[in-house]
């Protein structure tokens, strides 16, 4: 279904991953009072599993790098269409699949198949509701896009084993050229309504773009980035010099006479917009009348919280955490007042690596080191562990300038790859040592790695439900794992818990900040200015995260709004059992249901509590 497939439908770039909005509780458990109910119920659960299995399997076909993300290889040499001739075939599926998931009687499911079609069915409806926004919505950014995808979808996503492979990474390097000029027919779809990027964002993009199409052979110089992975995975294979010679020709052929003309066309593209380019950094210059920015909060937040109320949010949660970092202060005997402090850890350089190649490593090092001390302690707190492997990486230096902070990349189900914790090194004076605990909990485990990892090896769950792309729980979940970590015991050093509160502070600040820009129509320097007054972090960090929150409307206020729900769905676990409550039940029970709107998974919880209740 679409929840799934859009958020890989631009090589994960410009297309969002479908939610669900508050107020839609789960359906009541049905009475299973005899066998031949339960005869009844298993009939029906087929013929729905069926519809899931299908659909699935249809899009998979329609969206072969999706599939090639989750390990499926059918169709290895190809992209994802995203031509609006495919965007309209789309929209009429998820109409019929809308009729085709009502027909289902609720009654004769299972209470995970009843949670299963209201996510299915909301998720399309959900969809359908943003539709009108399609044009508002970015193609791409400097943070990611068609433009940086390829070159990473190649390197991370598409492994060579054999000689097939070889050559379907060589047919998608061929195939780069029709799936550019649909990402240029999509910028000139809003070129026609003035759905324009901000002005700055151009030359980040066309840098970028640049970078991937410099170098050899595309000219003299290093390989470029592409042919140099290619040229890598082949000589792996150990194959025969003519058959490796062959591979490589035609490698070479497909970047000179495809790729690079594709990536001229595009640059070409955004070098005339740019000319007309807005100055304003805030969506309500996309749609006067906020909607627009309501629905992304909706989105991402899965809840009707207002820009208002999330901006007032926002304001008190700074407050309250400034009020915990003097204590800290306090631990480490510092005399002044709180920005101050602020200015002293921004200028402190024993709290940073050098900003060279051995602070990178040594930051990669300690990095793994946090990861390794707490998967020791995962089994006290969860009942259920993934499988599959996480690595560190380093962020490629052919996007590290544009790209975020820190991120993850999920393993395919069938845990041909692993999860991987991605750190951005271009700047260590933005990565300082105080925060490697909390990002690598974030991001590793009991973050992002433990919670979508689970989630992928998920047995009993639909497949489509594997993938959903709710950001208030899987955001959520990330910054309440760092704060989680606290009670596990880390964070003994004192500058250490200085960096939780400090990335605590920087999600309550981006609640601010977001819904400033895009609903108080702040401009980007008022809201730096605003991060730069209220949390320690580098001038750098700030000006590239208000960049990405102009970039990526209300993504951001999910964090710190989840992460309040989830502790308060425990605190209110925890009141309701009494010495009955056991963390790791609770947190098998958030995540045991796959990725799910933050009302369902207090439905999730509470029906959890009743359960233990009555067993007593």
């Amino acid at each position: 279904m679409r929840i799934a497939r859009v958020f890989l439908a631009l090589a994960v770039t410009w297309a969002m991953a479908m939610t669900l909005g508050c107020g839609d509780a789960a359906p009541p458990i049905p009475s299973l009072s005899n066998a031949s109910e339960v005869a009844v119920i298993s009939q029906e659960q087929q013929r729905l599993d069926r519809f899931f299995a299908d659909s699935h399997a249809q899009d998979m076909q329609r969206y072969p790098f999706t599939a090639s993300y989750l390990g499926i290889k059918d169709q290895q040499d190809q992209w994802n269409n995203v031509s609006q001739a495919f965007v309209e075939e789309t929209r009429r599926i998820d109409a019929a699949r809308l009729e085709a998931i009502a027909d289902f009687d609720s009654g004769q499911l299972s209470e995970a198949r009843r949670l299963s079609q209201t996510l299915y069915r909301k998720g399309l409806e959900r969809s359908q509701a943003l539709e009108q926004y399609q044009l508002q919505r970015y193609v791409m950014h400097q943070h990611r896009g068609p433009h940086t995808s390829v070159p990473s979808s190649l390197i991370n996503i598409h492994q060579i084993s054999d000689v097939a492979d070889a050559e379907a990474y060589i047919g998608r390097l061929r195939n780069v050229s029709d799936y550019f000029d649909q990402v240029i027919e999509q910028l000139n779809l809003r070129a026609e309504q003035n759905f324009l990027l901000v002005d700055w964002m151009y030359p980040r993009i066309i840098e970028s773009a640049q970078n991937v199409v410099t170098g050899a052979p595309f000219g003299d110089g290093n390989d470029s980035v592409i042919w140099s992975d290619f040229k890598s995975k082949v000589a792996a294979l150990s194959l025969e010099q003519t058959e490796e010679a062959r591979l490589l020709k035609g490698a070479e052929v497909a970047l000179v006479e495809q790729v690079e003309p594709a990536y001229q066309r595009l640059i070409a593209t955004l070098q005339a917009q740019s000319t007309a380019a807005h100055k304003h950094d805030g969506v309500w210059r996309l749609d006067e009348t906020g909607g627009f920015y309501q629905a992304l909060l909706q989105w991402y937040t899965t809840t009707d919280l207002s820009a208002e109320e999330i901006h007032q949010l926002g304001l008190e949660n700074v407050d309250r955490i400034h009020q915990e970092m003097r204590a800290v202060m306090a631990r480490v005997d510092f005399e002044g007042a709180l920005p101050d402090f602020f200015q002293s850890v921004r200028q402190n350089q024993a709290l940073r690596f050098t900003n060279d190649d051995a602070g990178r490593e040594a930051y990669l090092a300690e990095a793994g080191a946090a990861i390794e001390a707490m998967r020791a302690k995962l089994p006290e707190y969860f009942g259920r562990l993934p499988q599959a492997e996480l690595i560190i990486k380093r962020v490629e230096p052919f996007r590290e300038r544009s790209a975020g902070k820190a991120f993850y990349q999920s393993p395919p189900p069938d845990g041909s790859r692993p999860g991987i914790y991605y750190a951005n090194l271009y700047d260590m004076n933005a990565m300082p040592k105080t925060d490697i605990q909390a990002l690598a909990f974030h991001e590793g485990v009991p973050g992002h790695h433990l919670q979508r990892a689970i989630t992928a090896e998920l047995d009993d769950i639909p497949e489509f439900q594997r993938y959903l792309g709710f950001t208030a729980f899987s955001e959520g979940w990330g910054l309440y794992s760092e704060y989680l970590a606290k009670e596990m015991g880390f964070y003994e050093d004192p500058y250490s818990e200085f960096g939780r509160l400090a990335m605590e502070l920087w999600r309550a600040a981006r609640l601010v900040v977001d819904t400033g820009i895009h609903a108080l129509r702040w401009d980007r320097e008022q809201a730096i200015q605003y991060l730069l007054d209220k949390t320690p972090n580098a001038e750098s960090d700030c000006t590239k995260a208000i960049e990405r929150y102009i970039a990526m409307p209300g993504q951001a206020t999910a964090y710190m709004v989840g992460k309040i729900k989830i502790l308060a769905l425990r605190d209110m676990a925890q009141e309701a059992l009494g010495e009955q409550f056991d963390m790791r039940e609770f947190h098998d029970t958030v995540l045991g249901s796959g990725p799910v709107p933050l009302n369902i998974l207090e439905d999730n919880v509470l029906a959890m509590i009743a359960a233990k209740q009555t067993r007593g």
